[in-house]
């Protein structure tokens, strides 16, 4: 059953999109005029498109089930404008044909994401956050960052924005299955074709153009109306809009024409699950001469670990014994490549101890060393990273969102939370188009999502391309400039607070407030 209850509005960019499902559900007769409203556009719809021996068009075609899709047909399937939709997702993953069984006493697989508050948010407004807590995650309301030089760290609380969390880290099979399980809980129409998209197209609107009365989808077709999408299993169909959810090397960004800008980075991600004696509360990212190498909590006395480095050291950390690996990882989170940064509790104020002035450094303030890592739990994976940008999201009856929208740099963890942002912003956008009657392909509405979504995405781009960039370059003025923004982040509590937020997914720039 499709229930919907009225939540607590917090100030975040998505506020009217909680305000119009409060809206909606404040009582039975908002429920009605929901159900009226949304009724009325698809009779409309079908009165339309419907066939006479033919098959029925689908609103949307969702190509691309991996997270960030099912996010968007999630929220599809529980807002009460569009969850009586017709919905078609189109992906290959044996993950969409048959549901894996995931045991808890297994160990985490090492492909996982940093979820933010933001984020954790739209899954409970969705209903899916509840799937993911019946399984293994990790909240963490600290984070350590520190430099290599040993010049400077800064440790960011949850406390300091008056937030429980910073974030919270979970598997990427356990999000996909807690999306997926949210829809099979509603009576969303959703057909799934385990197929891949080999063509699109899609006819200009002309009024002008004689078509066949008696196949109605084919008109509708030829007055660019909808988009026509073949399947390499010979399946062919037709949708009022069609969003790009299929990843970085996206087929439907492709065949649509968006142009895109971007670069290869010099280096591959190095990825897999590891094991402590004792349980990790707190995120930690340390910055080495090659890249980061970061260690996040993932429950069970386990951690994940993304370090970052040249794409000749990743084929030899891939395929080194895994004693050696161990220890090159306890090596990179010590005193790998230099010693500990000091605090004014270990009696150095250092060079920068005027940015610190008459401030007390508590002692949970202090530099901390990371759990030693006792053993590899998973396989090592490696992928190479990048910054992809399309030019444009969003023409008439196409759409873009996550990866097939943009790629960013793994560094903060935030690649996946913008995707999910782009998922979250464009149900919100299409609900708002069905209540005015609007066509939901139409390129108007679409560009609404475009101009929302492409600020907060480049913003974020450029500020993780900024970090990659200065931490690439060992040069000393440059270190003694990165160990000041270290301390800057660290004593200066508005831009501390400036910089969680942001993180954190509030659409702040970090910047003082």
């Amino acid at each position: 059953m499709n229930r919907v209850i009225a939540r607590k509005v917090v100030p975040t960019y998505h506020q009217i999109f909680k305000l119009s499902r409060k809206q909606f559900c404040s009582d039975e007769a908002a429920k009605s005029s929901a159900a009226a409203a949304s009724s009325q556009f698809n009779q409309e719809s079908d009165a339309n498109l419907s066939l006479t021996g033919n098959v029925q068009p689908y609103d949307i075609a969702i190509v691309g089930g991996g997270m960030v899709g099912m996010a968007l047909a999630c929220s599809l399937a529980t807002t009460p404008l569009t969850k009586h939709l017709r919905v078609a997702i189109i992906d290959s993953s044996p993950a969409l044909a048959n549901k894996p069984c995931i045991k808890r006493e297994d160990p985490p697989d090492p492909r996982v994401s940093t979820v933010t508050p933001a984020t954790i948010s739209f899954f409970k407004d969705t209903g899916a956050w509840q799937y993911v807590q019946q399984h293994r995650h990790a909240y963490f309301d600290k984070m350590q960052v520190w430099d290599y030089t040993s010049l400077g760290y800064t440790k960011y609380d949850a406390r300091d924005v008056d937030k429980e969390v910073l974030g919270c880290v979970v598997e990427n099979k356990v999000l996909h299955s807690s999306l997926l399980s949210r829809i099979e809980d509603t009576d969303f129409q959703k057909t799934i074709y385990h197929s891949r998209l080999t063509s699109m197209s899609l006819h200009p609107s002309s009024s002008s153009i004689v078509v066949d009365s008696t196949a109605p989808t084919e008109a509708s077709y030829a007055r660019g109306r909808l988009a026509k999408l073949e399947l390499s299993d010979g399946n062919s169909l037709y949708a009022k809009l069609v969003v790009g959810s299929d990843g970085g090397k996206s087929q439907v960004r492709e065949l649509a024409g968006f142009k895109t800008t971007g670069w290869k980075y010099s280096q591959n991600a190095v990825i897999c699950t590891v094991e402590h004696s004792v349980e990790n509360y707190c995120a930690w990212q340390r910055f080495l001469p090659a890249g980061p190498i970061a260690l996040l909590p993932i429950g069970d006395k386990f951690s994940n670990i993304v370090w970052t480095m040249n794409p000749e050291e990743s084929s030899d950390f891939k395929s080194v014994k895994e004693d050696d690996f161990v220890k090159a990882v306890n090596h990179a989170l010590d005193y790998g490549y230099g010693p500990h940064p000091k605090s004014s509790l270990q009696g150095s104020a250092g060079m920068f101890s005027w940015l610190r002035g008459n401030v007390t450094i508590l002692a949970n303030e202090s530099f901390e060393i990371p759990p030693k890592v006792v053993k590899l739990a998973s396989e090592r994976m490696a992928f190479p990273l990048s910054l992809m940008h399309a030019n444009e999201y969003a023409s008439k009856r196409v759409v873009l969102i996550g990866d097939a929208a943009h790629t960013v740099h793994p560094l903060a963890g935030q690649g996946v939370n913008l995707g999910f942002g782009d998922a979250f912003a464009l149900s919100r956008i299409i609900a708002e188009g069905i209540a005015v009657g609007m066509d939901i392909g139409e390129v108007s509405l679409l560009k609404k999502y475009e101009a929302e979504r492409k600020l907060a995405n480049m913003t974020m781009m450029a500020i993780l391309d900024g970090f990659q960039k200065a931490y690439s370059i060992d040069f000393g003025p440059l270190n003694i400039l990165r160990a000041a923004a270290f301390h800057g982040a660290h004593f200066i509590s508005p831009l501390k607070r400036s910089i969680i937020s942001y993180a954190s997914g509030e659409q702040r720039l970090p910047l003082f407030y």
